[in-house]
């Protein structure tokens, strides 16, 4: 259809399939190194279950970025199927090189690509593409769709707890002496994403107070507004669901009809945090 503009992003942005199909919203897969083996992120080879098995088994796991032939393909194969532009949306540059992928691949595509660098992970980038399908769908231009994407993701808040520093460390995604630090007083830390990269929010003693805080820190985010909410989680399910459960019950106010998401963390965001970890976010609803 002419005059149609799609939104593209990444698969760190931890949509499910369906929403992303259902929203128009096309995602191009992070590969996983596991071992000698690469895989996309999203294949049966590559799921967060068998990154969780070989992290705990001492096996190499990596990540890779997507080529930039490999965006470029995907808009010049939008392109032929009658987008005249597109708005692709990605996690943060300062901790992937998918957004100067995608940039490189908007200067050779046949049709005007804005690449925006989302300066979240996980969900929070995926709320920012849904927001922009949205202003889209509402017969927005390209230009809102960015705009609306970029101040969701701003607002967004992301929020996670792991079990060690270890794996953010080994990924150089957080200096090694925060590392140690954490490790030799058995510090249970509390994570947060700030001006693109992994920022510490708080230590505390226990794992049970660090759940308990993450929950707090969530209903203080959301404070008075309607927002969106997603809890994550790497091989630690039970405590995902409960987590779910209870910001559930305290933010049905912030909710309004809508329920907290809940599912596995994705495998290339999963390499870097390791089992154990949880993750909720907070994304404002924009008016």
């Amino acid at each position: 259809m002419p005059g149609r503009t799609v939104v593209v992003t990444d698969s760190t942005a931890s949509l499910p399939p369906e929403v992303a199909a259902a929203r128009g919203i096309v995602v191009v897969p992070l590969q996983v190194v596991i071992g000698a083996a690469v895989h996309d992120e999203g294949s049966p080879e590559a799921t967060p279950a068998k990154v969780a098995a070989a992290l705990r088994e001492f096996v190499a796991v990596s990540t890779s970025r997507p080529a930039p032939a490999a965006l470029l393909e995907v808009y010049e194969r939008l392109a032929a199927e009658g987008a005249d532009q597109i708005v692709s949306i990605h996690l943060s540059g300062d901790m992937s090189g998918t957004f100067e992928s995608a940039q490189l691949a908007a200067r050779q595509a046949g049709v005007p690509v804005t690449a925006l660098d989302s300066r979240q992970v996980g969900i929070a980038t995926g709320f920012a593409a849904l927001s922009a399908a949205d202003v889209l769908e509402a017969g927005g231009s390209a230009a809102d769709a960015v705009r609306a994407a970029g101040e969701r993701a701003a607002a967004s808040s992301s929020l996670f707890y792991v079990d060690t520093l270890e794996y953010l460390r080994r990924g150089g995604r957080i200096g090694a002496a925060a590392a140690i630090f954490g490790g030799a007083l058995a510090v249970k830390p509390l994570l947060t994403i700030a001006h693109g990269r992994v920022s510490t929010l708080e230590k505390v003693r226990t794992s049970a107070r660090a759940l308990s805080r993450l929950e707090d820190l969530a209903v203080e985010r959301a404070g008075d507004l309607l927002v969106d909410v997603s809890v994550a989680h790497l091989a630690d399910e039970d405590r995902a669901d409960d987590l779910a459960s209870r910001l559930q019950e305290r933010l049905a106010a912030n909710l309004g009809d809508r329920e907290v998401w809940c599912g596995e963390l994705g495998a290339v965001l999963g390499a870097h945090v390791g089992p154990g970890m949880l993750a909720v976010c907070v994304a404002p609803r924009p008016a």
